[in-house]
């Protein structure tokens, strides 16, 4: 199973009671239906491919709504994955049903439910609860990029999505794809932080410790490819300063030298593969003198000036 059903599991057999269920419930129904009419009378039609998110509409409304009918069903989708989708009709009082989810008044049926639903916080986490076990999703941890959205019908819907993850300092966008408007977060921290707020801790946990182990992999891989730079760079710069001492030793100008400068050709010839750090520290074990990194480097910037006024000069006599 993906890492998105097993979070819709978890989430689905939480029991909620009170305000928080008719918040949770509210959601679902009003992503996951329509409205239908039959010889029956009007009925509420509920679709959903995930099994624990149908068995959590089909108990939350038993429970709320003991006077509803409702008829459950399941069938298979003739596309090409022919995924199971699992169906429930739902008979009785449907507009007081609606009236009391928030999401029917006067003026109909409404784009996004009334904010008095959702007034306290834990309403709040339970509707966005309904709202990702309805129409969302979360790539794995395992992938390399992060990313959760939820699908729903209006951008008045989303806004509303928008700013109860706002709520809780989750940063939240919207785009239209495919004829829905997806919010979506991308951020690993904040995506942790939603599925914190729904309630879905065990995959929260497993979440958090894979991004843990993924960010400390790519932070050593980082330092690696730091230390590999430096350790070629630093032998680039020490095979120059080789051959600047070699055009010394070709002009017999070594014995010429500053005592500094010569402690220094010597070090360098005697440790090819030494850091400037690890020659200053070899310099003062030798001479008793400290000296910093910076100090050695000017010493060897010195002694390239030297090669090269030594090259300079030849250039211009074999011009001559």
């Amino acid at each position: 199973m993906s890492f998105t059903y097993d979070v819709k599991q978890e989430v689905s057999l939480k029991k909620l009671e009170g305000d928080e269920e008719l918040a949770e419930l509210s959601a679902l129904i009003k992503m996951t239906s329509s409205l239908s009419i039959s010889s029956n009378g009007m009925a509420i039609s509920v679709t959903t491919e995930n099994a624990p998110v149908s068995r959590a509409i089909y108990r939350m409304v038993k429970d709320r709504f003991p006077n509803a009918v409702i008829e459950p069903g399941v069938r298979r989708r003739m596309n090409l994955r022919k995924n199971l989708v699992y169906y429930l009709k739902i008979y009785g009082p449907i507009m007081d049903i609606l009236k009391d989810l928030c999401i029917y008044s006067a003026r109909g049926l409404l784009e996004k439910p009334l904010q008095k639903l959702v007034v306290k916080d834990s309403c709040a986490r339970a509707y966005l609860a309904g709202a990702f076990m309805a129409d969302g999703s979360v790539n794995s941890p395992q992938t390399s990029t992060y990313h959760l959205e939820i699908k729903t019908s209006s951008q008045e819907h989303a806004d509303f999505l928008i700013d109860l993850m706002s709520r809780f300092y989750i940063p939240a966008r919207s785009i239209e794809r495919r004829g829905k408007i997806v919010v979506y977060v991308k951020q690993a921290e904040k995506i942790g932080d939603f599925l914190r707020v729904i309630g879905a801790d065990e995959n929260l946990m497993a979440f958090e410790n894979e991004r843990i182990s993924r960010d400390l992999a790519n932070n050593v891989q980082r330092l690696n490819n730091v230390d590999i730079a430096n350790e070629v760079k630093s032998l680039k710069a020490s095979n120059s300063q080789l051959d600047d001492i070699k055009i010394l030793e070709e002009y017999d100008a070594i014995r010429n030298l500053d005592p500094k400068l010569k402690d220094v050709v010597e070090l360098r010839q005697e440790h090819p593969e030494a850091t400037l750090n690890e020659l200053a520290a070899l310099y003062e074990q030798k001479t008793g003198i400290a000296v910093s990194k910076s100090g050695m480097k000017h010493r060897f910037v010195r002694i390239h000036e030297l090669a090269s006024e030594y090259t300079a000069n030849d250039k211009k006599e074999g011009t001559a």
